[in-house]
């Protein structure tokens, strides 16, 4: 029995990169690897495909009278179910692979979603101009593409049921709470310092959604891998920390999305993509590292490749992302004075409304008791009757002046 165990944690230890076998033949733990990265890569996909229908389908409904028009498409529908699709596979990758793995592929979306914006760019450019504006989503993507091989190649081996008896031991367990502990201080410092300082600079925003996000990510694997033992004839559900990590996963998914929302209205979506995939997936990767000790056991050169893969996957991401278009600003108010034909009225310190003291405030009427009655509201310019028989021109416009009684 000794013998045919001994044999057999050897034939588990046996490096990914071994091509002395079939796949048949693999190693369980390393076939688990492929399950896993397959599910996140396709799910990964899908998500974008699906973001990328339902965007065509708001654009082209965007003039339309009804607000919500796209109920009625196919394209909205079929969008939602693969997204649905999607993030059930990203999902059920946790439950096979391990956390260090799945996290750094979401750079899969990020491709794909160039990919598609430059398969279906309506734009006609000359081949020299389609190159030099898409050199850097075309090295982007080749970067990402190299990084991501580097991460599913030697990414960690390690694989442990996710069992209650296990959680449970690594929630409790001291390299975790430590790290929980300094996750929560930094957690409340951001957070005093994002509500009472106003510090709403775009690296404080997205440490608080990766803080958020590492919590996310390790409740999903614990819950996702719970699931599977159930329905694989290990039931697992009449254990209390499924139903506490279930919570957890639901409320830091929520906060996390809550200040994502908050970012999004501050800063360029290109630049919330690529430096919140960089903190999040090293974040997260440190909390799986901690939690389930993904790393534990691997040598030294399989360590440093999977660390390089992450580097070239967060430089392809950052040079993707940066080559997006940055929106327009809106103007908020057309200045009467650009108008054509229109007579200016401030030469003679008649204003045709009050001076606007704060942005977006659409020319809003304020108190003007202690205003001289020079700069009240004067009414339109009306054309004045000329009365005269001789045919003298009178001035042609005149500004009825009211008194405060008026």
């Amino acid at each position: 029995m000794d013998r045919a165990h001994g044999a057999a944690l050897q034939l588990r230890q046996l490096p990914p990169t071994s091509s002395a076998h079939p796949l048949s033949e693999l190693p369980f733990s390393y076939k688990e690897n492929l399950i896993g990265a397959l599910l996140a890569i396709f799910g990964h996909l899908v998500v974008s495909i699906a973001l990328n229908l339902q965007k065509y389908c708001h654009i082209r409904l965007a003039g339309s009278k009804d607000p919500r028009a796209y109920f009625k498409t196919k394209t909205w529908w079929l969008g939602l179910f693969l997204m649905l699709l999607g993030e059930l596979g990203v999902f059920a990758s946790y439950a096979f692979a391990p956390l260090s793995l799945i996290v750094p592929l979401s750079a899969v979306s990020v491709i794909a979603s160039a990919i598609i914006g430059i398969i279906f760019i309506k734009e006609k450019w000359k081949p020299k101009d389609f190159l030099r504006r898409y050199v850097l989503s075309f090295i982007g993507c080749g970067l990402a593409i190299v990084g991501t091989y580097l991460l599913v190649t030697f990414a960690p081996n390690s694989h442990e049921k996710m069992t209650g008896e296990n959680i449970t031991r690594h929630l409790v367990s001291w390299p975790f709470l430590l790290y929980m502990l300094v996750e929560i201080i930094l957690f409340c410092s951001l957070l005093y310092f994002y509500k009472e300082k106003n510090a709403h600079n775009i690296i404080v925003i997205l440490l608080l959604v990766a803080l958020l996000g590492s919590m996310t990510v390790v409740t999903v694997k614990a819950v996702a891998g719970m699931l599977v033992l159930s329905i694989q004839g290990n039931l697992q559900l009449d254990y209390p920390i499924f139903y506490v990590m279930f919570v957890c996963m639901v409320a830091t998914a929520v906060y996390q999305a809550a200040f994502l929302s908050q970012a999004s209205q501050m800063y360029d979506s290109s630049l919330i993509a690529s430096v919140g995939y960089i903190l999040s997936t090293t974040i997260a990767i440190t909390a799986g590292a901690v939690f389930y000790l993904d790393f534990v056991g691997e040598d030294a050169l399989h360590i440093c490749m999977f660390a390089l893969g992450c580097l070239i996957a967060f430089l392809g991401v950052f040079l993707i992302t940066r080559n997006r278009k940055k929106a327009m600003p809106f103007e908020p108010y057309i200045s009467m004075d650009a108008m054509p034909g229109m007579q200016n009225m401030h030469d003679k310190g008649m204003t045709v409304q009050p001076d606007l003291k704060a942005s977006f405030s659409y020319g809003a009427l304020e108190n003007n008791d202690n205003v001289s009655e020079i700069y009240a509201p004067a009414t339109l310019p009306v054309m004045q009757e000329e009365h005269s028989s001789g045919g003298a021109s009178g001035v042609p416009y005149r500004v009825l002046e009211h008194t405060k009684k008026e």
